[in-house]
């Protein structure tokens, strides 16, 4: 890959277009003092949508109350402003809907509004192509990357802002079992699309399978819904209550068993006074970067084996409404749990044929008319099927992060190659960072990592 003739300037270059990158590219615009050119890369349109917020369906909810949900970390309010302005719920109270859990569209809607109000107020120019970075190339002229559709990009600066990725089915012969009766979670419209009669199985317990049930059920589903996973754990709710008042501080210098130990005592103190776990768990969100950096690299890895699922369900919660359908459908027999480990997909008729073992390492079969995939996010870069990481890690421009979760940065979110050396040029956002920090998925480490990095990345404005 060389600089031609033929590859386009511009000054900073923001691949992918999802939360993420609007956010930077809104940074961007709002810091620029003059006109610049600032190119989003981003192969499916529009713009702020990704994976989270791609969704058009109204049972689809954001899991945070929609007053914690703004874009910016210097406008607490924004999302809920922005709400309120667009009369999104006629004579709804802000206190009100600051405490509601509003369906997802809406936050996409509300990052492409900003976005083009930034346009609007910025002297730097925004120019969006629709189009996939294959590969990226470090040169003295700056970032060189190249498209699969459309001239090279040489860009002063870059985000790195490539959004999730969907683990495969886990199964031997999943490959073979065709579209329609194997549905990728992240496919909203195909899970509507599933006969109100059919049989579903849906591999994984987490969010994304409480995406699929709401679904189904929002369509008029009347078959049978079985969830395997290797915990069994459903996805907790949110609670209102009194806040919790300990000091969390003292936590970042024990080890793993303590701090699970200590915030069993805290949550039982808690329960003892009317306070819910949940808040027990909130007092500890601010540092949950730090809590995961504390940690030695063996309790890192414990926390990988056995804790992890564990800190999901407790972590990332759901709205109240969601979690009391999921209880309803257990209740009508209509849902059904099952704890193990699946081994095959295979298609046999009209139906899929699911093998399973069970924590004894029994054999059991789940037989449906089609599967669900909601094993949630790939952290193993290697694994995330991305032809521009892949070009990445093999060229040594990057390397995997701790454990093999996501690609290496700096504290600054800097990229570091494979001799662990930064490159300022490249700032890295967003899932890719989970390694390194773990709390990286949410909206609340986004702005902060989306405002950081947009101050690094604007060239010198003198």
């Amino acid at each position: 890959m060389t600089v031609s003739d033929q590859t386009q300037a511009c000054d900073i270059a923001v691949i992918g277009g999802g939360a993420a990158g609007v956010l930077v590219a809104i940074g961007v615009l709002r810091g620029a003092t003059r006109a610049l050119r600032v190119v989003i890369v981003e192969p499916q349109l529009p713009l702020g949508r990704g994976v989270a917020y791609a969704t058009r369906h109204s049972a689809h909810l954001l899991n945070v109350p929609a007053g914690r949900m703004s874009g910016f970390p210097d406008r607490p309010d924004d999302f809920l402003d922005y709400l309120l302005a667009q009369d999104a719920f006629p004579g709804v109270e802000r206190e009100v809907l600051a405490r509601a859990f509003v369906a997802r569209h809406h936050y996409a809607a509300y990052l492409r509004q900003r976005l083009q109000q930034a346009v609007d107020a910025s002297p730097a120019l925004l120019d969006v192509r629709a189009a996939r970075v294959q590969a990226l190339e470090r040169h003295a002229a700056g970032i060189v990357l190249q498209l699969d559709a459309g001239p090279a990009l040489l860009a002063g600066s870059v985000a790195l802002c490539t959004g999730n990725a969907l683990r495969p089915l886990p199964a031997r012969g999943a490959s073979a079992v065709p579209p329609g009766k194997r549905i990728e979670a992240w496919d909203y419209d195909a899970v509507q699309d599933v006969a109100a009669s059919a049989d579903v199985a849906i591999v994984g317990s987490g969010l994304s399978m409480a995406d699929s049930v709401a679904s189904l059920a929002a369509c008029g589903h009347r078959g049978q819904v079985h969830v395997l996973s290797r915990h069994a754990l459903l996805p907790l709710p949110h609670a209102q209550g009194p806040a919790a008042d300990y000091d969390p501080e003292p936590l970042l210098a024990m080890g793993l068993r303590q701090r699970v130990r200590a915030l069993r005592l805290h949550a039982a103190e808690a329960a003892q006074r009317g306070i819910p776990w949940q808040n027990v768990m909130e007092r500890i969100r601010p540092l949950g970067q730090a809590l995961w950096q504390s940690l030695s690299l063996d309790d890192q890895r414990r926390f990988l084996r056995h804790v992890v699922r564990y800190w999901d369900v407790h972590r990332h919660r759901i709205a109240v409404p969601v979690h009391a359908q999921l209880l309803e459908l257990q209740r009508q027999g209509r849902l059904h749990l099952h704890r193990g480990r699946l081994e095959t997909a295979i298609a046999e008729g009209a139906c899929v044929r699911l093998g399973a073992l069970d924590r004894r390492r029994q054999p059991f079969q789940i037989d449906a008319h089609c599967v669900i995939n909601a094993t949630g996010v790939e952290m193993r870069a290697q694994a995330m099927r991305n032809p521009l990481l892949q070009q990445m890690l093999g060229s040594g421009t990057a390397r995997p992060g701790p454990h093999g979760i996501g690609i290496d940065s700096a504290p600054d979110g800097s990229l570091l190659d494979a001799d662990g050396v930064a490159e300022p040029r490249v700032q890295v956002l967003g899932s890719l960072r989970i390694g390194r920090l773990w709390e990286s998925l949410a909206i609340p480490e986004l702005r902060v990592q989306a405002a950081q990095a947009a101050a690094r990345l604007l060239p010198p404005q003198g």
